[in-house]
């Protein structure tokens, strides 16, 4: 099925429920400075799930252009997009679990709509918290549909969707279609990746207060999405998007400018459509921007010079970028009609920022290449020399410093930026010390676990081991550290099992300012290749473990959860990387 079908499809199916079409906000919200792009489908409807008449009525059908860069080391997989589409049905004060669930199984399932196997498909409900019971509700509606017991799962914290840190949010129901190779089992394990999530099914019923409280909302509402580009691909039998007509025409157009197969650059052709798809996009929304060194300006430069490296990459000796920005828009202008009129300028656009970056790569190369083989950590000032001089933004001088094994002084590399460019620290990848995407409760939680990972690490596989850098969001904690092998499963359990070990003792969680000599002297474990000041904060967790760091962190080690590995993997010559969660 191609994605026109699946969206019009979709469309006559709520329109025959009564449901009004309402056009794609805007990405880039001009109203909203929370955010930098519309990252869902309910960030445009957020004053109408609180109670304001929508101009369309209570029921709404739409296809929502959204764009996320929280994970941009991701993109390349199956399932990651910077830009991707959310076909969504609203109810805004009208029906709620019943019609919600019974339409979307409807949808899915119906011959004359998307026709999926029932034994293709599983579900997860609500397992609920201390605030928001479980929902019982959702999990009896599923069963009378025919869903097996043993296909629904009752999950905690991924399903409970919000619209931000406080404002409308509720427990949700996913469905998910079985990928894999063989017949799906009966059981139903949501951590098994081959169950790909398709659609999402929020039951807006609360608000979080600025004090985390949750209060019940005036109307109950439904807020769902579907991701187009997982679902055509699950409906066309593929494993990833990428191998769809979403970007077949642009990676048939790369192996003809690289003379190299998808099959031989896989990984370099997803990361080059995928950034410069999400570059068209920016370019020519209706409140379209160009690149800049400044917010969503700079974000466009990241993602178009990204592209163009990895083009250069495999050998690309022309100006390419326009040349697959013509494929976007004739394969999205017709129904994106923003793209085809702002075509010549989002092409002028594209030709400048390549031809400004062509310039100057080479050089910036060079020089990068230099300062790594003087030392094994990139200076604050010399990356920041590499971003003013040769147009590298900071996130790519630390890939080029993770594929030759060394690190960037980010921390002063921000004292440089701000010092002289006084630009936001929104744009770039996190405002926050040590690594945190934010100060949320579910972070902070991960952020201590990481401290824990770090020693187990050390404790049971080798004192060898040191930190090389982590990044944590509200999804998952990502931890670096320097080892020659891949760790065995027996190790990555052994490993799991002590961090939850330290968990349940319950230690107390404390922080002391001293000196950095006092902080060497006691063994403070440090990141390597980071420079301190000389006053440093050390976290001691209980007697267990002691950790140079900014914070923040949880009290008592009880509050984390249960702590659990998801992958172990390589990310340089001689640093692994390890990808984990906590759940309550």
């Amino acid at each position: 099925m191609n994605p026109s079908k699946l969206r019009d499809l979709y469309f006559t199916f709520f329109r025959s429920k009564k449901h009004a079409f309402a056009p794609s906000a805007s990405l880039i919200p001009l109203n909203d400075p929370s955010v930098l792009f519309t990252t869902a489908g309910m960030q445009p409807l957020v004053p109408y799930l609180k109670g304001q008449p929508h101009p369309e009525g209570k029921r709404i059908v739409n296809i929502q252009k959204c764009l996320r860069t929280v994970d941009l080391e991701n993109i390349g997989d199956n399932t990651h997009h910077t830009f991707f589409q959310m076909l969504g049905n609203w109810s805004l004060g009208d029906y709620f679990k019943k019609e919600a669930i019974d339409w979307s199984f409807e949808f899915l399932t119906g011959k004359k709509w998307l026709n999926f196997s029932l034994k293709m498909l599983a579900i997860t409900v609500y397992e609920g918290d201390k605030d928001v019971p479980r929902d019982e509700e959702s999990f009896r509606l599923w069963k009378k549909l025919g869903v097996s017991e043993s296909r629904i799962a009752f999950v905690g914290k991924d399903n409970f969707w919000s619209a931000g840190e406080t404002g409308p949010c509720g427990p949700s129901t996913e469905m998910f279609c079985w990928t894999g190779d063989e017949p799906p089992p009966n059981l139903f394990d949501p951590n098994d990746i081959r169950w790909v999530e398709i659609w999402n099914d929020v039951f807006m019923m609360y608000n979080r207060r600025e004090n985390g409280s949750l209060e019940e909302l005036k109307q109950k509402n439904v807020d769902t999405g579907m991701g187009m580009e997982r679902t055509v691909a699950v409906l066309n039998g593929k494993k990833s998007a990428y191998e769809t007509k979403l970007f077949q025409p642009m990676i048939e157009k790369l192996e003809k400018l690289s003379t190299h197969s998808y099959e031989e650059k896989k990984r370099e052709m997803r990361i080059i459509t995928d950034h410069l798809r999400a570059a068209v996009f920016i370019l020519g929304d209706e409140n379209g921007i160009v690149p800049s060194n400044v917010d969503r300006g700079y974000i466009l430069r990241r993602l178009i010079r990204r592209a163009i490296r990895y083009g250069k990459l495999l050998g690309i000796e022309v100006t390419f970028t326009p040349l697959l920005a013509e494929i976007v828009v004739k394969e999205y202008g017709d129904f994106y009609k923003e793209l085809q009129e702002n075509k010549e300028n989002l092409l002028s656009e594209l030709q400048k920022e390549e031809e400004k970056f062509a310039k100057t790569l080479e050089k910036g190369l060079r020089e990068f290449q230099k300062m790594a083989a003087e030392s094994d950590v990139i200076s604050g000032k010399e990356a920041f020399l590499l971003f003013q001089s040769y147009g590298f933004p900071l996130e790519m001088t630390q890939e080029l410093a993770q594929e030759e094994g060394i690190t960037v002084d980010e921390v002063l590399f921000k004292e440089e930026y701000e010092h002289h460019q006084e630009l936001s620290r929104t744009a770039t990848t996190g405002k926050f010390k040590g690594g945190l995407a934010d100060h949320s409760p579910h972070t902070i939680r991960m952020h201590t676990a990481t401290h824990l990972l770090n020693e187990a690490l050390r404790r049971v596989v080798s004192k060898k081991i040191h930190q090389k850098g982590s990044n944590i969001t509200p999804e998952r904690l990502r931890f670096d550290f320097s080892f020659d092998r891949k760790l065995t499963s027996e190790e990555i359990q052994k490993v799991e099992d002590e961090v939850n070990r330290i968990i349940q003792k319950g230690l107390v969680v404390r922080r002391e300012e001293m000196s950095l000599e006092e902080a060497k002297a006691l063994g403070a474990e440090s990141e390597f290749g980071v420079k301190y000041a000389e006053r440093v904060s050390v976290y001691f967790v209980g007697d267990y473990s002691k950790e140079f760091c900014g914070g923040p962190h949880v009290k008592n080690t009880h509050e984390i959860g249960k702590f659990k590995i998801l992958k172990e993997e390589s990310c340089a010559a001689g640093v692994r990387r390890i990808k984990a969660v906590v759940k309550d």
